[in-house]
């Protein structure tokens, strides 16, 4: 059975790019008799609202795009993360690391540069070369600090990895993007982590989402083999972006669907804009 989602963080209201990716989700369950399945991610409870969340809600009914079950809220489960985490910890790949976004910048610059990924420079490992001894001082002295995953040792784990991109297989590469964060001293997921775990305890079974995320495939597919989770196929659409060539954001107020709603739009105009717009 074909299970989909459809994940949005309460941070901002849904616009065009949002109602893309529901609706794919939504019709490719529905044309299957599959599962759609609503995940509010709200790790960052700093910028999550409740508003958003209801206005989420609100919109996806006015589109016409129902769910089944039960919402699944990312700050409800904790503890599923934690588990994940501690795993990963047992296996050795994880290392705490205390670099701030400067210390980084530093050793970047002292490196004369480093490989660009889809978020910015990619991390030069600096905190993976400390000792064990200089990492429990730092703790043990109160510093702050992120959890990263080693991925030159998970890669000597794993092998050879690849996922399914709407038909095609595609050959995983999670060095592109450095040693990713998966977890803080006082947040125990990073999205890579949550994701990952949330897709596989969903029991999701195609995502559909924004081109953007594509590079975050990397690193969740090799979550998925440490973590011996299945491994659903993916479906990347094109961005959607604004008269300027920008990509759609939730600062682009006009642009939502709420705005739209509100100007006179049916919910039908509104997807199909959605589904033409696009590169």
């Amino acid at each position: 059975m074909i299970v989909t989602r459809f994940a949005p963080s309460p941070t901002g209201y849904l616009h065009l790019g949002h109602a893309r990716s529901a609706w794919e989700g939504w019709c490719a369950a529905r044309a299957a008799g599959g599962r759609f399945l609503l995940r509010i991610e709200d790790i960052d409870r700093g910028r999550c609202r409740p508003a958003f969340e209801a206005a989420i809600c609100e919109d996806l009914a006015w589109l016409g795009l129902d769910w089944d079950g039960e919402v699944r809220r990312q700050s409800e489960h904790f503890a599923d993360y934690r588990a994940a985490l501690a795993r990963l910890d047992g296996d050795g790949l994880l290392y705490p690391c205390f670099c701030t976004r400067k210390d980084i910048q530093a050793e970047i610059a002292r490196a004369g540069g480093a490989p660009q990924g889809d978020d910015g420079p990619v991390y030069p490992g600096t905190c993976r070369r400390l000792s064990t001894g200089e990492r429990a001082d730092r703790i043990a002295a109160g510093a702050g600090y992120a959890l990263r995953l080693d991925v030159g040792a998970a890669l000597a784990r794993t092998g050879a990895l690849d996922w399914d991109e709407n038909g095609r297989r595609i050959a995983a590469q999670p060095a592109l993007l450095g040693d990713a964060v998966l977890g803080r001293k006082d947040v125990p997921a990073s999205y890579h982590l949550a994701v990952t775990v949330d897709d596989a305890l969903q029991g999701v079974t195609l995502v559909t989402r924004g081109v953007d995320l594509f590079a975050a495939t990397h690193i969740h597919r090799l979550l998925q083999a440490l973590l011996d989770l299945p491994t659903p196929a993916y479906r990347h659409h094109p961005l959607l972006t604004d008269a300027v060539g920008r990509r759609l954001a939730k600062r682009d107020r006009a642009l939502t669907l709420r705005a739209m709603r509100a100007a006179g739009m049916t919910a039908a105009e509104v997807l199909e804009k959605a589904q033409s717009s696009g590169r």
